[in-house]
């Protein structure tokens, strides 16, 4: 054979535990060598002493340097290969340019608490150079191109995705089992006890804690839980509850893992991130059903082929496995289609692709193109309140003018004349109930139709851009672990005497879309323009006790949002403009109440930190003060110092109840 291709694969992999990571690197090589031994050609596999040798005939093993670890891929492997250089694990030599590196995930920046200290300092030290200076960035997964995209400074567009393949799994013999067989239990009547199998170490993002949380109902399902899988040193450790129907097989073998996908009910993986998420597809192409989070990689991964839910509503997951206990055809058909799903993942064309792109960094057309997943179907909701003329003149530009249609838009008000002309369109729905912003919201939620993934929050004043749900749409779509999103306002009248619909035209009218622009994050919501992926809101509500002062009502539910998953992010791509109508306002004297009494409640709560109470104290308290003497003609400034007061009072007697705000009559404004 002649070494007719002109890189060389950092071999470091050959020294590590196997993980998914080396897995992957491992079965590429395997796949590139077996297709350059066909061609007669060989690629030199570059290792350290130690390295055991795979024996693949097409990339020969070459033991270079005298010692290991980080030290030798910085220093040995740079030196002893001046040439090209295809790194498949994460890191690589920091100084060299003509080299692709694949980076599996952002993990690393995500969930960084399931890493010690020294793993996350030395990535996040390493990985920005690396994507600064390779001449190509590869990953695994789109998702993973989109996070490494927003953490490592890199174009989503110019890093490469070679996915993970399946081919391996059939050389896995469960006749050659060892420790899996005796790990199953079995009933009084000797047949064997179902149960759910989970994968994966103990890092807190694999949130293996939401199938211990639910291995009592398992038990009275006679279910049992069997967890597979080491824990690598590089993880914080935590700890896992135990249960009688809990078993922790740790490290299996290939062949145990086979075994135990064959009769498992199913496969459950319930990670809040992945990068691909192999154990799922491993599964699949096993034959065993799966359970997976709606979250990160996994919704393209599985496709169709697996029953998704959200990784912190145990009550579905709980739903799923009754599913599959009680139907045999649910679980036949999720078995076909999850081996169709899995042929679709293959090792010899990602090998394909990292010979294509070696021989030329460059090249545009290598790797596997974007899947595009259907956009998620949204609901627009607008809660208004005796300002009818408003909110129909801004839900007519909403329905006429956004390019991407809303599945459902729903007016929640008091009566239905609060609606206006809107009330007769067909295709509005008006909802009435109890008066107040967060009570009008939580009556959207609670009729939201069937299949409705976002639900969009606008003003009755917010005008937005006609791509405004567009952008909406392809972020949720493209960002899975989004949860919240808000978008940026060209202007906002609330600062001013406010806007008319024709200011607004204008304001729109001048200006042009935007076809790329940056996210903020972390980005608390703002409630005149912001949409929520549904499935992260869950059971979860405004408190309506915030009955005055709606920003604040945001920031509270965005903070119980955020605290059970996920990222809140403002997109300057998504804009529009708040008139900031004065007709309906808050009087002073209640909205002054509210600038005290609520945040001061929220801190209580946990949903703002004492930094931010007071900041948002001071500004509001100095301002009203500073400017009553003087006040806007459209602002009570005396009236919100007057509040301000007496919430201040009121906090001091430990009255922290937002809805006293109500009670307060307000004084005429002279």
């Amino acid at each position: 054979m002649t070494a007719a291709e002109s890189f060389g694969i950092n071999g470091r992999f050959l020294t590590q535990p196997m993980t998914g990571v080396q897995r992957y690197a491992w079965n590429v090589t395997r796949a590139m060598s077996q297709a350059v031994a066909a061609r007669g050609a060989t690629i030199p596999l570059l290792a350290p002493p130690g390295a055991q040798d795979p024996g693949f005939a097409g990339t020969p093993l070459k033991v270079i340097g005298r010692s290991g670890g980080h030290a030798w891929e910085q220093v040995a492997l740079p030196r002893a290969w001046p040439g090209r250089l295809l790194n498949l694990c994460n890191t690589a030599p920091a100084l060299r340019a003509d080299q692709v590196v694949c980076i599996h995930d952002a993990n690393v920046f995500l969930e960084p608490e399931s890493y010690s200290a020294s793993f996350r300092a030395f990535y996040k030290t390493l990985q920005p150079l690396l994507a600064r200076r390779a001449a190509r960035i590869a990953t695994v997964s789109s998702f993973s191109a989109g996070q490494i995209a927003q953490h490592l400074s890199v174009k989503a567009s110019d890093i490469l995705v070679l996915p993970n393949g399946h081919e391996h799994v059939h050389a896995w013999d469960p006749d050659q089992a060892t420790r899996a067989p005796s790990a199953l239990r079995r009933n009084p009547d000797g047949t064997e006890r179902p149960f759910v199998l989970a994968l994966g170490s103990r890092a807190r993002h694999k949130n293996l804690g939401l199938l211990l949380g639910l291995a009592r109902e398992f038990a009275s399902l006679g279910v049992d839980l069997i967890i597979a899988g080491g824990q690598a040193g590089i993880f914080a450790a935590e700890e896992l509850q135990r249960s009688d129907n809990v078993q922790h097989l740790g490290f299996v073998t290939d062949h145990d893992l086979a075994y135990l996908l064959e009769r498992a009910l199913c496969l459950a993986f319930p990670s809040l991130t992945e990068g691909f998420g192999l154990p799922a597809l491993e599964a699949m192409a096993r034959g065993c059903p799966v359970i997976s989070t709606d979250r990160a990689s996994l919704p393209e991964i599985c496709g169709t082929a697996a029953l998704l839910a959200p990784p912190d509503q145990p009550e579905l997951w709980l739903a799923h496995v009754r599913a599959l206990l009680a139907s045999a055809t649910l679980r036949e058909d999720l078995i076909g289609r999850g081996r169709i799903q899995a042929a679709r993942f293959s090792w010899a064309d990602t090998a394909q692709g990292y010979l294509d792109v070696m021989r030329s960094p460059g090249r545009r057309d290598v790797g596997r193109p974007r899947t595009a997943s259907a956009p998620p179907s949204i609901a627009v909701v607008i809660a208004t309140l005796g300002r009818p003329e408003v909110v129909a003149q801004t839900l007519r530009r909403i329905l006429d003018r956004q390019t991407y249609k809303p599945a459902a838009v729903i007016i929640s008000c008091i009566k239905p004349e609060d609606a206006g002309d809107a009330a007769s369109w067909g295709d509005v729905t008006v909802l009435t109930g109890r008066p107040g912003l967060a009570a009008q919201r939580n009556t959207a939620l609670a009729a939201l139709p069937d299949g409705i993934e976002i639900v969009t929050f606008f003003d009755d004043d917010f005008v937005p851009e006609p791509n405004w749900l567009e952008v909406a749409a392809r972020t949720f779509r493209d960002e899975a672990d989004i949860v919240g999103f808000t978008g940026d306002v060209l202007a906002d009248g609330i600062k001013g005497p406010g806007l008319s619909f024709a200011e607004v035209d204008r304001l729109l009218a001048a200006t042009g879309p935007v076809e790329s622009a940056p996210m903020i994050e972390p980005f608390s919501p703002y409630g005149c323009n912001m949409a929520f992926r549904r499935s992260a809101i869950g059971t979860l509500r405004f408190d309506e006790r915030l009955v005055l002062y709606g920003w604040l009502e945001d920031r509270d539910f965005g903070a119980a949002l955020r605290a059970k998953g996920g990222r809140l992010v403002k997109c300057m791509a998504a804009r529009g403009v708040h008139m900031g109508v004065k007709g309906g306002r808050i009087a002073g004297d209640r909205l002054g109440y509210s600038q005290v009494v609520n945040p001061l409640y929220m801190l209580r709560k946990g949903t703002m930190t004492y930094a931010q109470v007071l900041d948002h104290l001071f500004r509001n308290f100095t301002s009203n003060l500073a400017r009553s003497a003087v006040p806007e003609p459209f602002i009570d400034r005396r009236g919100r110092l007057r509040g301000n007061l007496r919430g201040a009072a009121d906090a001091l007697l430990g009255r922290l109840e937002p809805e006293r705000a109500l009670q307060i009559r307000p004084k005429a404004v002279r």
